[in-house]
């Protein structure tokens, strides 16, 4: 941000300000393909799909493949001006690198209250999310949704131990898995066609972020975080 201010005669400040914005390619297709193959994996996981000998290699390959992508996605949404997706992928990034770590270190068929209790923030923080999400994308809002949910049912079996809710908890990992799919084909399509063909629910901003004339996609610049003097 270049500011050039000069002031008239009678002392009043005219000032010209340029605000210098760096393209960047979508984030979000990356962010979401990388927590599905984690939701998979989880979710297989609890199901029984995999044997217990296999819960370290399942903790290795979140740890390696969906905790940095997703981080590396948030901070893009960030640069991209999109707190929301930056938020939403932050925080799915910290729940895959603790849920790994917790896999890796821990004895096959137990469970953890701390790690229960961490489970259940985690939810309450994507809660937290949904209200600006839905206003503005249902897509994404959707697998907040899923996220919340699974990471609430997760949490609950963690501090009380029954199968049933681990049952459910990957059943709705599963749903998280297809709705971050379906979501990331959609943006991605968006990306390259430049048009809306798969819905998600694009409303209000999102809708003129896609469609809006340039002067739309400045409106209200000076109040947007990185521009404005306080956070």
């Amino acid at each position: 941000m270049h500011p050039d201010a000069r002031y008239t005669p009678d002392s009043r400040l005219a000032a010209r300000t340029r605000v210098v914005l760096r393209p960047l390619g979508s984030p979000l297709p990356l962010g979401l393909l990388a927590l599905a193959p984690a939701g998979l994996l989880l979710s297989a996981l609890q199901v029984g799909a995999f044997s217990q000998s296999e819960t370290t290699t399942v903790a290795l390959l979140v740890l390696a493949f969906a905790a940095p992508l997703d981080a590396i996605a948030a901070v893009l949404c960030f640069l991209a001006r999109d707190t929301l997706g930056g938020s939403g992928l932050g925080v799915f990034a910290g729940a895959w690198l603790a849920s790994g770590l917790v896999l890796l270190t821990s004895p096959p068929n137990t469970t953890s209250p701390a790690f229960g209790t961490f489970l259940l923030a985690v939810s309450c923080a994507m809660l937290v999310l949904v209200a600006a999400a839905a206003g503005n994308k249902l897509g994404p809002a959707i697998v907040i949704v899923a996220g919340a949910g699974r990471f609430l049912l997760s949490g609950l079996y963690e501090l009380i131990g029954s199968r049933e809710l681990e049952h459910a908890s990957a059943i709705v990992g599963f749903a998280l898995v297809a709705c971050a799919v379906y979501t990331a084909l959609a943006t991605e399509i968006e990306d390259v066609h430049g048009r809306s063909i798969l819905p998600i629910g694009r409303r209000a901003r999102a809708v003129s972020a896609l469609h809006g004339s340039f002067a739309a996609q400045l409106d209200r610049l000076e109040n947007e975080a990185g521009v404005r003097q306080q956070l």
